[in-house]
């Protein structure tokens, strides 16, 4: 397993990301899209999750394909940067054809960044716009860290963000992540800069420190955050051709990374979600083999993602929290 040309998400031939923020909300959106619809399963082990038009991603459901997801902060308000998304795609000319109409099916996800310190006395909902304008930035390249949906993003000690990492398998697949750190919990190991998600770390993605001790037996994490400000949103897609079945179960797999990457994570105070999506341009390798390593490398490229997104964070005036860079 290696890092793909970019170690991003967008290594998974045929997606693009996009992302938009706004400085003085303190938040953002981020948008994935393919050049296609693409197979989509998701899986919810948070408490308290936020979103839109997953029932439909269930594998005995109509919809085979969805045009785009997107990720959001702004909490309950943050769903509607979907809506922002399906008039940009509607005008494109895409969407789920039913006789001469085509509806986009744009799920989505999001964090709670409301008391992040930003200015959120709006009149009118900013959202809509910023998953427009994350829509029309979408493509190979994109920026980490307080970026996108990651823009006002906090965890239990450092500043959050917006991380992505990808990994190519020997049999050819592709497998990449996407995620938004928002976390109840501590993405590093004590009062320590090193990240629970080291030992899957490939080269020094992010700073190389090693591993991280544990904790001392009978630790008791303490939030420290209010309840109900968390949620971690991730995407891990791949190439190998899946169905929904097969993608609701690669979800399942891929939050085992968020449990090695967060401590604790999957809280009751927690969103924490997963989508899976393939692009399905490769067959799979071996029909028995494949799916146990597919969801051994969505797990451990999530746990990755999660750690490039803290570690890219950047300061901007009135955190509220330290940088990773900066500690």
């Amino acid at each position: 397993m290696r890092p793909g040309p970019r170690n991003l998400i967008t290594d998974v031939a045929g997606l693009r990301v996009g992302n938009a923020r706004d400085d003085a909300l303190r938040s953002g959106a981020t948008v994935l899209l393919g050049e296609a619809p693409f197979a989509c399963g998701f899986n919810v082990m948070g408490g308290a999750p936020g979103t839109r038009e997953t029932e439909l991603l269930a594998p005995d459901k109509l919809v085979q394909g969805v045009d785009a997801l997107v990720l959001s902060g702004g909490s309950a308000f943050g769903l509607a940067a979907c809506d922002g998304v399906s008039d940009g795609l509607r005008a494109m000319g895409r969407g789920f054809e039913i006789g001469p109409v085509r509806v986009p099916i744009v799920p989505g996800a999001i964090v709670f960044d409301l008391l992040n310190g930003g200015d959120k006395d709006w009149g009118a909902n900013p959202y809509p716009g910023l998953g427009r304008a994350a829509l029309e930035a979408a493509g190979a390249d994109f920026a980490l860290g307080s970026e996108g949906a990651g823009t006002g993003a906090m965890t239990h000690r450092w500043k959050g963000g917006l991380g992505s990492a990808s990994a190519m398998l020997e049999g050819g697949i592709t497998v990449g992540a996407l995620v938004v750190v928002n976390a109840l919990g501590s993405v590093t190991a004590g009062e320590s800069r090193q990240f629970w998600a080291a030992p899957w770390e490939l080269g020094d993605e992010f700073g190389g420190l090693g591993l991280a001790g544990p904790y001392p037996a009978g630790h008791e994490p303490s939030p420290a955050k209010r309840l109900g400000e968390a949620t971690t949103i991730a995407i891990v897609a791949t190439d190998a051709a899946l169905d929904k079945a097969g993608l609701t179960r690669l979800a399942t797999a891929a939050q085992d990374g968020m449990a090695r990457a967060i401590v604790p994570s999957h809280t009751p105070f927690d969103g924490d979600l997963v989508f899976a999506v393939s692009t399905g341009a490769k067959p799979l390798p071996d029909p028995a083999l494949s799916p146990f390593l597919l969801g051994h490398a969505a797990a451990c490229t999530l746990a990755r993602a999660i750690a490039r997104g803290v570690h890219a964070a950047s300061p901007r005036p009135g955190d509220l929290q330290p940088c990773w860079r900066e500690g």
